[in-house]
């Protein structure tokens, strides 16, 4: 009977005994860690905290081999990560385990170790947890929710297979051995190493190549800071690609591919088991797509040298694929006919500077070089660094007979190859990506039009074909030029003529308005772009008149407006009042400088319009408008996240580095503020306003002025009291406007109980280990404190008095892109500028700017 009571009891026992049992198994199928001493068996898995991600056993398409891996939850054969790729396990009994020393190890059903994360440094207490990001992350137990990569002991993204995630940071360098750190399937139902591997080139270029069994099979060309130029789709879609990063060697020579994505939208990079590299995006369909083009498999000019030395790869040319460079010709002209290319191709006339004879060798008349453009330029480059322009590099690859060719690309500037010139692909649709100019040494005969023909009969035919050709060509001309006129789409002939910078009188045009035009653009130069000068009336008809509902703001040279060409095409238009000051030839300065300076985060300039005392801008229009009128508006600056503040101090930076350094034109801008940061639809930051700006000579580092023009509170200390300017003085506003994204306060109008300025308070705050206090609270709950800091470091130390101190724009750059920077300490900024009333009234009056200069000119005197 007793028994009988307690049966209920028991029961009731053993059901919540299996129930809490049942509910501890599934809390582990979801769990996102394993400690020590617990374990994974098949089956089991560990899931992402956000449910991305999934990491346990699974079995190829057709296979019964059991491996552990990583893969979407969304899509499980999208398998980025395998631990025992080279020893499958046969059977369903593997258990992935932390094991009493510390160690995560796979054994299987026999106790057979099959796999084992090799650590840094030996640690007991260990747990091993899948991040957000795709990470398997193995670390001491007290810092597994630690997100910082120098706390792991192991990780799965230091030790990739296939994948690239984004938030990897995989470190490549010939002398660690780790060049190519991804390795391909074998097949597609094959997880073991297979036949290519992909990484950064060992021989020192920033570029990515992939290997096969014979050696490089593809590789992406050079990186340029924003694509890799030898992938012609990808200068076509920056915009995917913003946040790929990598970065310079550092002392070791190491350098590190990063890749952080411009929105929450699902990435990876793959090198697949055919040898190819694919870029892929997770979209509204539940599928992958493509970045790119999918893949042909018949295009034979992705492969590497497919045309063999001196020859172009021209899938578009329907007569023969591989075609030999100007002053070339086939090596092996029978194999090349029967379309055999490896051999490659051969001078047809020996250099000038390689000749055997003596006397024709220092008398005869010297090599040249023939431009060719929309080329993947050739591998296994020297980088020369110090040379400046095109001109420069040119220079030092004629003075050395071994170079033969050179080319001259913004980001990383002089390119010079003294071997023989392989790999090279003409692009036909893509003309952004190969449209570096790529000269290659011939003798000087080739460059003058070869051997003349001595047949007679060709002769005469060829003069009465050219007097047709001739006039056709003409009317050609005629109708192209008005074309190119019209280039607007709403424009028509008689609304737009070309203005032609390079063909004005440069001498009229001074660089620097600020004082003695001593500085001139060199009259030498290669021809720079034409400009649009719009009809005033079609530009007046495009702003309603410039009704003042399409006013846009008002800057110190005069008002913006909005407007609208028939076309449909929205333009921002500057209209200099007579009172601005700007006189004709800051007009023309700004009109040259913007026409000739082309890069992402530079402002472009559509056009312009000169009617008596109108002067007027015509500049691509910014729909975010300007970085002051988001930054500086408590009801806006939540819209600008870390992430986007991140991405626009890393523009800014490229764009003065180009200005500083990679341009043909050595620029100091002189005005760099927040309401001279312009942002496009997808918030990335353009520099506008070069009214002012400075071009300096090739060997010019510093210059001097009576007439002190800028901004209160960004200008530098040597330039506001002395009239001291250099590129120095461009690194002082930065690091001001650096430090303003940060805090999301305007450094002229800041103000605290024992500070009146943003720098003095910013400096307090990080010498007392409070710089976070400095972060905008919208984004202080959600930026990483490591970017923050490291911003603020990299500021105090562009903020420093004297300008000898200060980083130039260069390791500016280097150092935001470095993921653990060596920075060196800081001085305290001392300078603090004096307001005036003028400036109280401006900064009352202030107005929001979209697309043009929106500049304060103020005239300092020196004590």
């Amino acid at each position: 009977m007793g028994t009988h009571k307690r049966s209920p009891v028991v029961l009731l026992l053993a059901s919540l005994t299996f129930l809490l049992f049942s509910f501890a198994q599934f809390c582990r199928a979801v769990n996102d860690t394993i400690k020590q001493g617990e374990t994974i068996r098949d089956g089991h898995s560990l899931k992402s905290e956000n449910n991305y991600f999934q990491l346990g056993f699974f079995s190829p398409v057709n296979s019964t081999s059991r491996y552990v891996g990583i893969w979407y939850t969304f899509d499980q054969k999208a398998v980025v990560w395998v631990a025992n790729r080279k020893s499958p396990i046969s059977d369903r009994n593997g258990v992935l385990r932390i094991e009493v020393d510390g160690k995560l190890v796979l054994r299987d059903g026999n106790n057979k170790l099959v796999w084992l994360a090799p650590v840094t440094s030996s640690a007991n207490n260990t747990a091993a947890r899948l991040h957000n990001t795709g990470n398997f992350v193995l670390s001491r137990n007290d810092s597994i929710d630690d997100s910082d990569a120098n706390t792991a002991l192991w990780q799965s993204f230091s030790n990739p297979t296939d994948t690239f995630l984004p938030g990897m940071r995989v470190p490549v360098s010939s002398k660690i051995g780790v060049s190519n750190p991804y390795r391909s399937w074998k097949s597609a139902t094959d997880p073991s190493p297979g036949n290519y591997s992909m990484g950064v080139d060992p021989n020192g270029g920033q570029q990515i190549v992939i290997w096969g069994k014979e050696g490089r099979r593809w590789r992406s060309g050079q990186w340029n800071l924003q694509f890799f130029i030898g992938i012609p789709y990808m200068s076509n879609n920056v915009s995917s690609f913003h946040g790929f990063k990598i970065s310079l060697p550092d002392e070791t020579g190491t350098m590190y591919i990063t890749y952080k994505p411009p929105t929450q939208d699902l990435f990876r990079f793959v090198i697949s088991w055919e040898g190819k590299e694919r870029q892929l995006k997770w979209d509204d369909d539940k599928k992958w797509l493509p970045l790119q083009s999918e893949p042909d498999p018949d295009n034979k000019c992705e492969l590497y040298n497919y045309c063999g030395n001196y020859a172009t790869c021209d899938r578009s040319n329907s007569r023969r694929i591989c075609n030999c460079l100007e002053g070339f010709k086939p090596k092996f002209k029978d194999q090349w006919d029967q379309e055999n290319w490896s051999a490659g191709c051969e001078r047809k006339i020996q250099l000038q500077c390689q000749s055997t004879n003596r006397t024709s060798r220092e008398n005869g008349k010297p090599d040249g070089f023939k431009k060719l453009k929309c080329t993947k330029l050739p591998d296994l480059a020297t980088l020369l660094p110090s040379e400046e322009n095109t001109e420069a590099c040119g220079k030092r690859c004629l003075e050395n007979c071994q170079c033969k060719a050179y080319a001259f690309v913004t980001g990383i500037r002089c390119m010079v190859w003294t071997g023989d010139l392989i790999d090279m692909q003409h692009f036909q649709q893509f003309q952004q990506a190969g449209n570096f100019p790529f000269f290659y040494r011939l003798h000087h005969s080739e460059l003058d039009g070869g051997r003349k023909i001595s047949n007679l009969v060709i002769v005469i035919i060829c003069v009465v074909v050219a007097s047709f050709l001739v006039a056709s060509l003409w009317l050609l001309w005629r109708y192209k030029k008005k074309v190119k006129v019209s280039s607007m789409p709403c424009c028509k002939d008689k609304d737009v003529a070309i203005f032609d910078v390079s063909k004005s009188k440069r001498k009229e045009f001074s660089a620097d308005l600020s004082g003695p035009s001593d500085i001139l653009i060199d009259e030498n130069q290669d021809n720079g772009p034409e400009l649009p000068i719009f009809n005033f009336g079609v530009v007046a008809a495009a702003t309603k008149n410039f009704y003042e509902g399409n006013k846009l703001g008002q800057g110190g040279f005069g008002a913006v407006y909005k407007g609208e060409l028939p076309g449909g095409k929205e333009i921002a238009v500057k209209r200099l009042s007579g009172s601005s000051g700007q006189g004709l030839e800051e007009f023309k300065t700004e009109i040259i400088l913007i026409a000739r300076l082309q890069h992402r985060n530079l402002v472009r300039l559509l056009g312009c319009s000169i009617q008596g005392e109108e002067k007027l801008l015509i500049y691509e229009y910014m729909p975010n408008k300007s970085l002051d009128n988001l930054l500086f508006d408590a009801t806006k600056k939540a819209e600008l996240g870390w992430r986007s503040r991140l991405d626009i101090i890393e523009g800014i930076a490229r764009g003065l580095l180009y200005l500083h350094r990679d341009s043909r034109l050595r620029i100091i801008h002189r005005d760099l503020k927040a309401s001279n940061i312009l942002l496009d639809a997808e918030m990335n930051p353009k520099i506008s306003d070069f009214g002012m700006a400075r071009m300096f000579q090739g060997n010019q580092n510093e210059a001097n002025t009576v007439r002190v023009v800028g901004t209160y509170g960004y200008m530098s200390p040597e330039y506001a009291m002395e009239g001291l300017f250099s590129v120095k003085s461009d690194v002082y506003s930065f690091g001001v406007l650096l430090l303003e994204i940060v805090s999301g306060q305007r450094n002229t109008t800041f103000r605290s109980s024992d500070h009146t300025s943003l720098l003095s308070y910013a400096w307090r705050l990080w010498s007392e280990d409070k710089a976070m206090d400095l972060v905008d609270p919208s984004i202080r709950d959600t930026c990483s404190p490591n970017e923050v800091l490291k911003c603020i470091h990299i500021g105090m130390l562009c903020v420093q008095d004297s300008a000898v101190h200060r980083p130039t724009m260069a390791a500016v750059v280097l150092l935001l892109e470095s993921e653990t920077p060596t920075l060196p300490m800081p001085t305290k900024p001392t300078y603090t500028f004096l307001r005036s009333a003028i400036e109280e009234e401006y900064i009352g009056d202030a107005q929001e700017i979209v697309s043009s200069n929106d500049l304060t000119v103020t005239v300092i005197v020196g004590r």
